[in-house]
């Protein structure tokens, strides 16, 4: 089964984002966080690519999500 990006719903401060990146690369939250930082600190585009990924991401949906 492929791998495939979605926003976390168990790890997540702001909206998922990193959290889910971190689920897609099997490595810690932190990591992603720490380089997200850095990057808005040095780039500064990096809070524009942050809100689009935002909406771009769609959420993992469950068997339990189904409405009757």
């Amino acid at each position: 089964m492929a791998k495939k990006l979605y926003l976390s719903d168990t790890d997540k401060k702001l909206t998922g984002v990193c959290g889910g990146i971190a689920e897609y690369l099997e490595i810690d939250s932190t990591v992603i966080r720490i380089i997200w930082a850095l990057l808005t600190l040095f780039a500064g585009f990096s809070i524009l690519f942050y809100f689009v990924a935002w909406l771009v991401m769609p959420r993992k949906h469950y068997a339990s999500d189904k409405i009757w």
